[in-house]
């Protein structure tokens, strides 16, 4: 019974990430639908996190009554910048990067974000990083290796591995010059889009512990980056038809973007964090990319290249290391908690024995 009880508990989990990464995976992919069918760059992500906000405010709302603390003027500028930070700068280089570039190269170039938390952790002092110990060099080979695919996807384009014939090509793109120059501009939004991404998780852990009400954390962010979009609309999105929904497509994109998004995955993937741990749902990151480059391919005929897929594995290997080395590091942190427990504990058992020796030999 025991046994398969933990075999249900395993699957659970393991049908939970792969429908989290299919979410995300869909997400790639209904993003580019609604840059192909001419969803504005600005309207879009305003949509989406109205959804987000109503959907989670509600549950925030109602949930974490008691769990909030008092909101202070300080909380409250901390909640913008996150939202700067997290939603308008991590939401506005994605959507850019994804309009140049194609869905396959965001999803792998995201595999580097645990790498770039590391190095801004570590510049922070927020994480520690020992060269001397195999762990800390793990941590840091990856990141390298991260950056490194990160800047072959962006440099090096390669030949085209698989030809499509129905392969779309980004809008107003018509010359090999100018699909080059707009890959290379894709690719830097990607990589501003996972930069802004790596900042957010680092400048939210300090946040969290002033504020763990995460839900109600999230809704305030949420809350935040629309008021900045909306600001970023009044500059650059004046034209009142960009606004209208003119076909059941668009519906179908930003419902998907703000519920599947950025309703469901956030939920999803705190249960699975919550079961399985944060490095085991980070493991399945690249069954992501796998996901994208094949409906990529069947659903808007996008083109795989050489220098992508070079990139890409090296990401991944990246990934894998820095993940290991993390879990490596909580594993010799932990034995040294315990070796350092024992010894507290058998320190006044050895000192009494050694008395009682004492005590023996000098008995005449």
């Amino acid at each position: 019974m025991g046994k398969h009880m933990f075999f249900s508990d395993k699957m659970k989990l393991l049908i939970a990430l792969l429908t989290l990464q299919c979410c995300y995976a869909g997400f790639h992919i209904v993003s580019r639908v609604a840059l192909n069918i001419g969803v504005s760059k600005v309207v879009y992500p305003i949509y989406r996190n109205i959804i987000a906000l109503l959907l989670l405010g509600p549950f925030a709302y109602f949930y974490e009554k008691d769990q909030r603390p008092p909101l202070t003027f300080s909380l409250l500028v901390q909640f913008f910048l996150l939202a700067l930070v997290g939603i308008t700068a991590n939401q506005g280089f994605y959507i850019l990067g994804l309009y140049y570039a194609s869905p396959t190269l965001a999803s792998a170039m995201q595999n580097s974000v645990p790498a770039i938390t590391f190095v801004m952790a570590s510049a922070l002092r927020i994480e520690k990083v020992n060269i001397l110990r195999r762990d800390g060099l793990a941590k840091i080979l990856g990141t390298i290796a991260s950056v490194g695919g990160a800047t072959i996807i962006t440099l090096y384009k390669g030949p085209p591995l698989l030809h499509n014939q129905q392969s779309q090509q980004p809008l107003e793109v018509h010359s090999l010059a100018n699909k080059t120059q707009n890959y290379t501009w894709g690719c830097i939004y990607i990589l501003g889009h996972c930069l802004s991404w790596a900042g957010w998780m680092v400048f939210q852990a300090p946040v969290v512990k002033k504020y763990p009400a995460k839900l109600s954390l999230t809704s305030f962010t949420c809350f935040f980056g629309l008021i900045q979009f909306l600001i970023i609309a009044a500059f650059f999105e004046r034209d009142p038809k960009n606004w209208q929904i003119k076909s059941g497509e668009e519906i179908f994109t930003i419902l998907y973007a703000g519920i599947v998004a950025s309703g469901v995955v956030i939920s999803l993937q705190t249960w699975c964090i919550y079961k399985g741990g944060p490095v085991f749902v980070a493991i399945f990151q690249p069954v992501q990319t796998v996901l994208v480059a094949i409906m990529a391919f069947i659903v808007l005929g996008d083109q795989l290249y050489s220098g992508g897929i070079m990139g890409a594995i090296l990401i991944v290997i990246g990934l894998y290391t820095v993940l290991w080395g993390k879990s490596e590091e909580t594993r010799v942190e932990n034995s040294l908690k315990e070796d350092t427990l024992t010894k507290h504990l058998l320190d006044p058992v050895e000192r009494q024995a050694e008395e009682c020796a004492v005590g023996v030999t000098d008995i005449p």
